[in-house]
């Protein structure tokens, strides 16, 4: 993973002002990594063991999860991505290119075209969606799906922007 994880962050660094510094996101199956810096290498990379395949089956017995499944995966998902923090530089931008992000900007967008941005407000609105769905009540904007993965997906990039302060994820095609 380490190999991708660099080539993805090599062509997001070319896509940015030299020197400005990114911090490249990928929400894997088993872990979450990522490399963070200002050159054509990243200074940093790092593994957090969240990712969506398990941590969906780590915690979420139910479609939807139920609250009290999401509030347990959301401490811990809280302490892994608090190791983050020490790899984040000031001012960093957050990119990924991820498809199953994708999926969610298609979803906040209502269209197939290609979305290139997630807003924090976009995150949050999904998330309240499968909340909303998992207390019972009917989705009112967005339906998420119903699949464990997408939830843990979804939670880890929503505890990740908010607790290390990312108003937007930038999205682009392709490791």
């Amino acid at each position: 993973m380490t190999d991708v994880l660099r080539q993805s962050y090599a062509k997001v660094r070319r896509t940015t002002a030299p020197a400005h510094p990114i911090v490249y996101l990928h929400i894997g199956d088993a872990q979450t990594s990522l490399a963070s810096g200002t050159g054509a290498e990243p200074a940093q990379v790092l593994a957090l063991n969240i990712g969506a395949v398990r941590t969906a089956a780590d915690f979420f017995k139910h479609r939807p999860p139920s609250p009290l499944e999401i509030e347990t995966a959301i401490m811990v998902v809280e302490d892994e991505v608090s190791r983050a923090r020490a790899v984040i530089p000031t001012g960093a931008l957050l990119y990924s290119t991820d498809e199953r992000l994708h999926a969610m900007a298609t979803m906040v967008s209502g269209s197939q075209a290609v979305t290139s941005a997630l807003t924090i407000e976009d995150v949050e609105g999904l998330f309240n969606q499968l909340a909303a769905r998992a207390e019972g009540r009917p989705a009112s904007q967005v339906d998420p799906p119903e699949d464990p993965q997408f939830a843990a997906a979804l939670l880890i990039l929503r505890e990740f922007m908010h607790h290390l302060q990312f108003d937007r994820i930038r999205l682009q095609r392709g490791p």
